[in-house]
């Protein structure tokens, strides 16, 4: 059952905005080159977005190839869009492999063992098993050597098991001269495969950094993920083309007069040097605020407000000095409107994209589009 807008705001809620994440989508196909195709990131649930709403949007606009980490985070969005072709990016266990076969979803091969469990799976299912082949390159992470991928891809392709329907690499983005190296070795790999007859329908190494960084290297497919949810690459001279879809807000839960030498919450070294006025946030680090001590600030009657004491797992403490007439129950923002993703990160010594996906379950996301409140979903319902 659906919670009221009243009840969604009462504590701590997440406000998705639909709008701009369609125009954010808008802006990355503009980036493509030739016949390239988009492949939608929705791992980590959209980035914390919420997946089955995002790819529900994006399928409005056009959008038809997703892909994720997990079986789990595939079977989710299959579970709105059926029709959809779905990637999993990294591991499917054994135990939902015969599942995955028999749904179509495409799998990620990335060793000799692991594609001779692919092809039992499929021998099980009675269907033939859809994969894109992972190259490793030179993020050390995952996928085949690239001076044994064309010999392990004839033996896959020989068990009579599998439908080879992509190759795929991901960039460690440490330099231009290192990604370009990877970028050779990927197409160097393509071009021995075809030239046994192997031909790789698609190949596919950018994400949304490499989007915007190399556009001549889009190849048959990028894999945007960041980019829809508001993250641009650093120094990227347009950042109006991606601006954040989420705005995560909390209320003030009491307000308390503090000495000057007094210490708050579970800080022990952070004494106040003036008497202050406190504000209790109804918001902790299991909403997804960071666990920091006196560090960051949040956005109250449009004004800054420092954090004091350590972030607790439910609720934290802020100055509110400085601005006058902070009344309890007012609505405060910790991400968005005046924080960006980069300070919030910066601040929190966090990685942008960990800084939207690590929103709380127990966070409401209400979804506006034009202003308006479309939907809201309640992780705990």
């Amino acid at each position: 059952m659906m919670i009221s807008y009243e009840e969604a705001v009462s504590r701590c809620w997440a406000e998705v905005d639909l709008t701009q994440l369609k125009t954010n989508y808008r802006h990355a196909l503009a980036h493509l080159q030739g016949k390239t195709q988009l492949i939608c990131v929705l791992k980590a649930d959209a980035y914390g977005l919420g997946a089955p709403m995002v790819a529900q949007q994006l399928w409005q606009e056009g959008q038809r190839f997703f892909a994720v980490a997990s079986f789990n985070e595939a079977a989710e969005i299959r579970r709105v869009l059926p029709d959809c072709e779905v990637l999993i990016l990294g591991l499917c266990g054994e135990a939902q492999l015969v599942r995955a076969v028999r749904e179509g979803m495409l799998l990620t091969v990335f060793s000799r063992g692991y594609a001779q469990t692919v092809a039992r799976a499929a021998q099980t299912a009675g269907c033939k098993a859809r994969v894109h082949i992972k190259l490793e390159t030179g993020l050390n992470r995952l996928g085949f050597e690239p001076e044994e991928a064309a010999d392990a891809v004839q033996d896959i392709l020989a068990s009579g098991q599998v439908e080879l329907e992509g190759l795929f690499t991901h960039l460690a983005l440490r330099n231009r001269e290192a990604d370009r190296a990877q970028i050779d070795l990927l197409t160097g790999c393509r071009d021995v495969l075809n030239a046994r007859g192997i031909a790789i329908p698609m190949v596919h190494a950018l994400d949304s950094i490499g989007m915007v960084r190399y556009p001549d290297d889009h190849l048959d497919a990028v894999r945007t993920g960041a980019w829809l949810y508001g993250v641009y690459p650093r120094g990227y001279a347009h950042p109006e083309e991606s601006r954040l879809t989420l705005t995560v807000k909390t209320r003030v839960a009491q307000l308390h007069h503090v000495k000057a030498g007094e210490c708050l919450g579970y800080d022990e070294t952070h004494p106040l040097t003036r008497d202050s006025i406190v504000a209790t946030l109804s918001a902790g680090y299991i909403d997804g605020y960071p666990r920091q001590n006196s560090k960051g600030s949040v956005e109250l009657r449009g004004m800054r407000a420092p954090v004091v004491g350590l972030v607790c797992m439910d609720q934290m403490m802020v100055d509110v000095t400085d601005i006058p007439g902070v009344q309890e129950g007012e609505e405060v923002i910790l991400l968005g409107g005046g924080i960006g993703v980069d300070e919030y990160a910066e601040a929190a010594g966090l990685n942008r994209n960990e800084s939207l996906a690590r929103t709380g379950k127990r966070v409401p996301r209400v979804y506006m589009e034009n202003g308006r409140v479309v939907d809201i979903i309640d992780g705990l319902d």
